[in-house]
């Protein structure tokens, strides 16, 4: 019998992977390219939008031809993306207008202390859920249209259009200046702040402070939609006509694939950054411990599903940091090997706030720290350091989620590039005081946005069925005294503080 797959474009902040699922959700080939990042200024971080999408061909070409899968072999695809990266391009001649502002970006914090001066930070969070932060698209769209005189050139002549990752690559792939999707996801609108939780549609209010034309932005659609948004085109990456049919930022797909489907259900995601969610139904659960409140998913017409979400800027980036701008090692992988040389962290503490604190903290006035030298630490005690600076911002995040949603989450699922370093999530369990779940599938981000294609063209008949395929890979348990436990987090907590106020 023939072999079918889901395809999953995976365009992550370093990289872009193509993954083809099987019908029980099983990882079977898989093509990654890492991407240059651009630093034009301190705190400004851009990425080439072409290069994205040369990449993500690439790897479909790649996974196609290295292990002759054909493209009608193929039932869907779906796009899962990194989130609140922003850009803009030429609808006519399909070319970038400005390299994309990542999210990691904090150029636009003059914008946001702007807006924020007339009713501070959370002036809009019962609209939109998110806190006034340079982290989201609008204060990036509105920096676009401000400082770029090719973009503002380009918008007064109907030419200029807006989109997150998800959008770009829709557009590309079915059709681009010839008639491809405008399209994005109900979760990528959702990190706008543009987009009203309660109607799923831009507002106009929202629009208007962040100065952006509505006629630049792209239809809102449902992340699982009742037919494809478009299909692939015949001389593009597929070859063949592929329908396009789910899209889900990364961190929302992630619980699609992590199955957490029922209210109070969470995961934590440990990538460039760590991000955990908690699925709050249908009810829009606005926070008051420093949380997002986002749209999780959508299916159909059905009523959308919301979530809150704490966002850490920096986890496995701090690795690469490490790795590429000291060279305490060199590759990633050795950081466990080099941590388990001492046999704690000897009092060393790293707070990585190099674009300034996320959630729960939110301040972007701080920046990164190592705490506690002493003549005693070496370069083990730093790797340490390193590993656990992700633990204890989760553990912040963690405390945040339960006092917003008045649940006691007793177990952690987990997924991302970093769960495979045991040590971590071994201190992670310490610290939670719960037990730490990884499964069998580890690259659940992509799996998320399988599963939505998959859904759409009916190879899965709803999310009961997708419950069955989680399984449970490894689980770590909490060995660590409640002294020791408290003792450093305290410590921790001292280090943060002093992260504060380097930027006047």
């Amino acid at each position: 019998m023939q072999q079918r797959y889901i395809g999953s474009i995976d365009q992550g902040t370093t990289s872009t992977r193509f993954i083809l699922f099987n019908e029980k959700g099983r990882e079977v080939y898989s093509y990654q390219i890492e991407h240059k990042q651009i630093y034009p200024k301190p705190g400004w971080v851009e990425h080439d939008p072409m290069e994205i999408w040369t990449n993500a061909g690439e790897a479909v070409r790649r996974v196609l031809g290295d292990n002759n899968v054909k493209p009608e072999e193929i039932f869907a695809v779906g796009i899962t993306n990194q989130r609140e990266t922003t850009l803009v391009w030429d609808r006519i001649t399909g070319l970038p207008l400005h390299n994309a502002i990542v999210w990691q970006d904090t150029r636009t914090a003059g914008i946001a202390e702007e807006l924020a001066k007339d009713g501070g930070v959370d002036r809009f969070r019962a609209k939109v859920g998110l806190p006034l932060a340079t982290y989201f698209s609008g204060t990036k769209m509105r920096w676009l249209l401000e400082n770029s005189s090719e973009v503002a050139d380009a918008a007064r002549e109907g030419r200029a259009v807006f989109g997150t990752i998800d959008t770009w690559l829709v557009w590309k792939l079915t059709g681009a200046e010839d008639g491809g999707a405008f399209v994005t996801d109900v979760s990528n609108a959702s990190r706008t702040m543009l987009m009203d939780l309660k109607t799923l549609s831009w507002d106009e209010e929202m629009l208007g402070h962040f100065k952006v034309p509505a006629e630049m932005l792209p239809s809102i659609v449902s992340s699982v939609p009742a037919e494809p948004y478009g299909y692939t085109r015949k001389d593009g990456p597929f070859g063949a006509e592929v329908p396009v049919a789910g899209i889900l930022g990364d961190q929302q797909a992630a619980m699609f694939g992590q199955a957490c489907f029922e209210q109070g259900t969470s995961k934590n995601t440990y990538g460039t950054g760590c991000f955990m969610l908690a699925n709050t139904g249908t009810e829009i659960v606005e926070s008051a411990h420093g949380l997002l409140t986002t749209v999780l998913y959508r299916i159909g017409d059905d009523d959308a599903v919301y979530a809150l979400e704490g966002s850490i800027a920096v986890a496995g980036s701090l690795v690469q940091w490490i790795r590429d701008n000291i060279g305490l090692i060199e590759k990633s992988s050795d950081i466990e090997s080099l941590a388990l040389k001492a046999e704690d962290n000897g009092g060393v503490y790293i707070v990585p706030a190099f674009s300034g604190l996320f959630a729960p903290r939110w301040r972007p006035d701080a920046r990164g720290v190592i705490t506690g030298l002493t003549g005693y630490a070496n370069s083990s005690h730093i790797a340490r350091a390193v590993l656990e600076s992700a633990a204890f911002q989760t553990r912040e995040i963690f405390e945040s989620m339960e006092k917003d949603a008045g649940i006691e989450i007793t177990s952690l699922k987990v997924d991302g590039g970093m769960t495979v370093n045991n040590l971590l999530m071994q201190f992670q369990s310490d610290l939670l005081d719960i037990p730490v779940v990884r499964p069998l599938v580890s690259e659940t981000t992509a799996l998320g946005a399988a599963y939505a294609a998959g859904l759409s063209v009916g190879v899965w008949s709803g999310i009961e069925e997708l419950k069955k395929h989680w399984m449970e890979d490894r689980r770590w348990t909490p060995l660590m005294s409640a002294e020791e436990r408290y003792e450093k987090y305290r410590q921790w907590n001292k280090a943060v503080e002093r992260s504060y106020s380097w930027v006047d």
